[in-house]
């Protein structure tokens, strides 16, 4: 891109075409007003950068600017100051205008991933992705790991419902996993992300069984280990509780300079202890956080599961009541005992309707579009 020639005139608006292939999809209006507020008191204070198209009709279209081009337009701007990059390829404007945009922190976080995933399906290493726009390689894994989302998501994403960490990890699920731990979490089911982050690598790990009811029952020892083990935790977290938040508790109440005085020589030894003490809480917290998460996803694959039974067993019911009529039909009447005998046969070998089949569905990740030209020229 550095041997492009570059040059700044100005050129009337309605010279300008966007760009049908604009990573950028979504504009906040509320924002999209401001600018153009902005831009009618003040003029644009930064170029829109476009490229010369030879033989079209509008002679120059948009790199990088379409929400500044925008805003021109509705302040009623006729000629406005622009950023002539010649010789530039579809790829090349493609790269500039992601880099625009992503710096600018425009983009939201799926139109970012699905720019780098375009550039990718061109032939772009996530290695060569992440040194063109200034990021980490895990970085653009990361983003291009959320294209794996159900639409409906996907948009909760867009839309700031539910976080990028948090959706990096629904993103890891089947569709239909992605859609109960996203709407339980939209509900409000969970404390903070971080537990609905365990839910959902919950939700993975019941995926990766093949099934929970086909596991071999514990035996009388193991049980019996069990037993113990729930008995232990279940003492030591009950000691905590009577013992050690009363005297956390008594301290919190007491004045900085009370203390400084009453530990004296034993302040900085004491602190130590508190902070070792701080640090295994959280380390505690934290496990039983992931634990209390595995458990709310063997019980959801529970109902899941309950569901699917009953469903079957309704399926069953319903399609032996329609076949009771038939088997009725198949008695000859006496108004047709004229009929040829061997329809009366075949019309009692005629099998009923089968139980319905239970069938999994899942909703497919939105397709990504290819840059139409690859020039490598734009990597380098």
């Amino acid at each position: 891109m550095a041997d492009n020639k570059v040059e700044f005139i100005n050129i009337k608006v309605s010279e300008i075409a966007p760009n049908p292939e604009q990573p950028r999809k979504f504009f906040s209006e509320e924002a999209q007003d401001e600018l153009t507020n902005s831009i009618r008191e003040n003029g644009l204070l930064q170029p829109v950068v476009v490229r010369p198209v030879e033989g079209a009709k509008v002679p120059y279209m948009l790199i990088a600017g379409e929400r500044r081009w925008r805003s021109c337009q509705a302040a009623g701007l006729e000629v406005i100051p622009a950023k002539v990059v010649e010789g530039a390829t579809e790829e090349e404007a493609y790269v500039l205008s992601i880099a625009e945009n992503v710096n600018r922190a425009d983009m939201t976080i799926m139109e970012e991933a699905g720019a780098y995933a375009d550039l990718k399906a061109a032939g772009w290493t996530p290695a060569k992705i992440a040194k063109q726009f200034g990021k980490t390689e895990t970085h653009i894994t990361w983003r291009l790991g959320l294209l794996t989302l159900r639409p409906e998501v996907a948009e909760m994403v867009d839309q700031g419902q539910i976080k990028n960490n948090l959706a990096w990890h629904i993103a890891q699920l089947n569709p239909a996993n992605q859609m109960v731990a996203a709407m339980r979490y939209v509900r409000g089911d969970f404390d903070s992300e971080a537990e609905a982050q365990h839910f959902a690598n919950g939700l993975k790990m019941m995926e990766q069984q093949t099934s929970l009811t086909n596991e071999k029952a514990p035996t009388a020892e193991e049980q019996e280990k069990q037993k113990k083990a729930k008995a232990k935790a279940k003492d030591g977290l009950g000691k905590a509780e009577e013992v050690l938040i009363p005297l956390l508790e008594e301290l919190a109440e007491k004045k900085p300079e009370d203390l400084a005085v009453i530990l004296g020589d034993d302040l900085a030894r004491h602190l130590r202890v508190v902070g070792r003490l701080y640090a295994k809480v959280q380390m505690v917290r934290n496990l039983l956080s992931k634990a209390q998460g595995i458990q709310r996803a063997m019980a959801e694959e529970f109902n899941k599961a309950a569901v699917e039974v009953q469903q079957e067993a309704t399926a069953a019911k319903k399609a032996e009541v329609a076949a009771k009529p038939e088997a009725k039909a198949e008695k000859p009447e006496a108004k047709a005992a004229d009929e040829p005998q061997s329809t009366a046969k075949k019309a009692a070998a005629k099998p009923g309707p089968k139980p319905a089949a239970r069938t999994a569905a899942g909703a497919k990740a939105p397709a990504r579009r290819t840059p139409t030209k690859k020039a490598e020229a734009a990597g380098k």
